[in-house]
């Protein structure tokens, strides 16, 4: 390949030699990753014998999708096996993936258009048209934070928003992007939920009350959450105490019959966002498998074992 007289060979050669377009290696050498040993008297480029591994390392590592100036750190700081190729990488595997999970709600979407009754289409079109891809969390954490009460600490307001606000998953069926474009157009929707009353506890709360409130709640859904899983009927056990530990915290009341009575009247009479639960069942769940529980569903088992007791009771 190498000429003998002196060592160097043309760009031709050296493209031939690669298995790459001569126009690639001059974008390369334009662009500082491939230097020129010398150029003959007429001007033309030559190479040494270095050239043809930096080529072939520069082809591999753009056949990994890295940009020209991730390339470049590499072959400056030389460290085509070490730590600044593993960011380059990782960085291009985070951006593969977001294109990727992007593509598939794609698919999603298309399967969901193409898949209804010619009358619905145009009605699914504006739900999905809705949806950014992948969508956006962020309608379903404002409609939650107008809700919540106003002087619920950020550190409460967090891990609630965790709870209630279900990711999208990475590759949704057509079911569970249907649900969750649903769900958006639900928060979305012209009846906020600054505008929704609010249960009874958050006027009475005080200015800890909906920490502790919301902190003792978490610990009775995951409680109550077991049981469903396990396709329990309500009952009242350590989940319903728990639950009404969280009251009796809020409003410095002792756990006893009357108290329970008190609560059971007050939760009956509640707003509820039901829809909003149910939604995000269909999200989080696997088609065909068991629902998954939810802080709404917990809620309403809870309430079902609460209600009962004080029914018997009465």
């Amino acid at each position: 390949m190498f000429t003998p007289h002196d060592g160097l060979c043309s760009i031709g050669e050296l493209a031939e030699r690669a298995g790459v377009t001569v126009k690639a290696v001059r974008f390369y050498s334009d662009r500082g990753l491939l230097p020129e040993a010398s150029r003959s008297a007429g001007g033309h480029r030559r190479y040494g014998p270095e050239a043809l591994g930096r080529l072939r390392l520069v082809r591999s590592l753009r056949a990994l999708g890295l940009p020209v100036r991730e390339v470049h750190r590499i072959l400056d700081e030389e460290d085509a096996a070490g730590s600044v190729l593993e960011d380059a990488v990782a960085e291009q595997l985070r951006a593969l993936g977001s294109q990727l999970k992007a593509l598939r709600w794609r698919e999603a979407g298309l399967q969901l258009v193409q898949e209804c009754p010619p009358g619905e289409r145009a009605d699914r079109l504006a739900l999905i048209g809705a949806l950014a891809a992948p969508p956006s969390t962020a309608p379903l954490a404002r409609f939650w934070r107008s809700w919540l009460p106003p002087r619920m600490p950020a550190r409460a307001t967090a891990a609630f928003l965790e709870a209630a606000v279900p990711e999208p998953p990475d590759d949704p069926e057509p079911a569970q992007a249907l649900a969750f474009a649903r769900l958006n157009a639900f928060v979305t929707r012209p009846c906020t939920g600054a505008e929704q009353p609010r249960p009874e506890a958050h006027r009475t709360a005080g200015a800890h009350g909906p920490a502790v409130l919301y902190a003792g709640l978490a610990q009775a859904y995951e409680l109550a959450g077991t049981q469903l899983r396990r396709g329990r009927e309500p009952y009242a056990g350590e989940e319903l105490d728990s639950f009404v530990g969280a009251y009796t915290s809020v409003y410095g009341a002792r756990d006893t019959p009357a108290f329970r009575e008190r609560l059971a009247r007050q939760l009956a009479a509640d707003p509820r966002i039901d829809r909003y639960w149910e939604l995000v069942t269909e999200v989080i769940s696997t088609p065909g498998g068991p629902p998954e529980p939810t802080p709404g569903s917990a809620h309403d088992w809870l309430f079902a074992a609460l209600d009962a007791q004080t029914s018997a009771a009465a």
